[in-house]
């Protein structure tokens, strides 16, 4: 096989089809299903076993209508906020996803770096390929820190540190991860830390001759904030053993959000609340805003779709929080009707991964381009110029998820 025939025509087509002839967020995930091999676009796109929520994360977005109201002024259309105090450009945020190296040989670093320059949040990921001081290092704009209820509270102490040092505006902190959740896809390729590619996906990557040498750019690609910690880098582990025996912690109660929060002065947003009775909990213990978020599917199959549990979570907890969304979020209509139903912002995984593997940086721009041009668009049809602007009767939903 001609290896540099292949490289050449990888090259080829990624200019023929780049990040900027994408027109929605559904052309650049085409597009990264070109340029990934299947073992790492199944790391992406997967859910946990059936993925029964990661289609209904989606498809409950479909079943809510929008109610337009025509001849008012919106010549001028503003998609800016305030997300904790914090003015950003956009209310769509980049969420904690880690090994995003897996992407791009950039991987976190041009993330940080489209998010700066699109005046966007950027949410660095304990698991991240590159160290929460090198994304730092590079972001020009808002940066939080994301981070799990570690077993060992030095360590976790230590990250907070960590966080703290570089500038993080805020922590986020996931609590649906007590154990992992089995992602099918991951445990049939094989996937693990570092990546490997057995006989089952050697043709299949050999075709994206790129991929592989950014792949092989620079140290392994592994968990870089937690190596000194756990004393390894993860060898040998599959990528579920790996996650379960290092980032996941069984025992975790609410008494260990109520530490963290005596560490950290600064904003903490819980994520990965589905239900009114833990939105509540996580106020008491004294964060600042929630992500209502079900980890995008990859977690407990069968979960509720997020945006409808959205308007029950707003009326409990609304008042005295900010609140957040994140699953199934991959058009600007679809932020304009969770910001109607109260949330503050939208979170965004997947899409912008789409992005990274299309085309680095410019790549994540361009999924950034496309919600907020959709949102400005989708502005102006319902007749409100302004977030602000938007309020429940801009919206239909189903019967059963509105809160009298």
């Amino acid at each position: 096989m001609d290896l540099k025939r292949l490289f050449v025509l990888d090259v080829k087509r990624s200019f023929a089809r780049g990040p900027s002839s994408a027109y929605t967020i559904d052309d650049l995930r085409v597009q990264a299903a070109r340029r990934l091999p299947r073992i790492i676009y199944d790391f992406v796109e997967g859910g946990a076993e059936d993925e029964v929520t990661v289609r209904r994360n989606r498809a409950a977005f479909g079943e809510i209508g929008l109610e337009p109201e025509y001849l008012r002024d919106v010549a001028r259309r503003d998609v800016s906020t305030t997300i904790l105090g914090t003015e950003v450009a956009s209310p769509v945020v980049l969420g904690p996803t880690g090994l995003q190296r897996l992407a791009h040989v950039d991987g976190e670093l041009a993330v940080a770096r489209a998010a700066g320059a699109m005046g966007s949040i950027y949410v660095a990921a304990t698991a991240s390929s590159y160290t929460i001081e090198q994304i730092a290092a590079v972001s020009g704009g808002p940066l939080w820190f994301q981070l799990y209820l570690w077993s060992s509270r030095e360590v976790l102490a230590g990250l907070v540190e960590r966080a703290r040092a570089a500038g993080c505006l805020a922590l986020c902190l996931t609590i649906d991860v007590p154990v992992l959740g089995r992602r099918e896809r991951d445990l049939r390729n094989g996937m693990s830390v570092p990546p490997r590619v057995g006989l089952r996906n050697a043709l299949n990557a050999v075709r994206r001759p790129r991929w592989l040498y950014g792949i092989a750019q620079g140290d392994d690609l592994t968990y870089v904030n937690l190596r000194d910690a756990l004393g390894t880098d993860g060898h040998g582990l599959s990528l579920m053993e790996y996650m379960d025996t290092r980032l996941t912690n069984p025992a975790a109660t609410w008494e260990e959000l109520a530490w963290l929060r005596s560490l950290w002065d600064g904003p903490l947003v819980v994520k990965g609340i589905t239900s009114v009775a833990d939105a509540r909990r996580a106020v008491e213990a004294g964060s600042d805003g929630i992500v209502v978020s079900n980890h995008g599917g990859r977690q407990l199959d069968g979960a509720p779709a997020t945006i409808e549990r959205l308007p029950q979570i707003v009326a409990a907890v609304g008042d005295r929080v900010e609140v957040f969304l994140d699953g199934g979020v991959r058009r600007g209509t679809d932020v304009l009707k969770a910001i109607a139903m109260g949330a503050r912002a939208c979170l965004v995984g997947r899409p912008y991964w789409y992005g990274l593997a299309a085309g680095g940086e410019l790549g994540v721009r361009r999924c950034l381009e496309i919600y907020n041009a959709e949102l400005e668009r989708a502005l102006a049809l319902v007749g409100r110029p302004t977030l602000g602007d938007l309020s429940p009767d801009v919206v239909r939903m189903p019967a059963g998820w509105a809160v009298e």
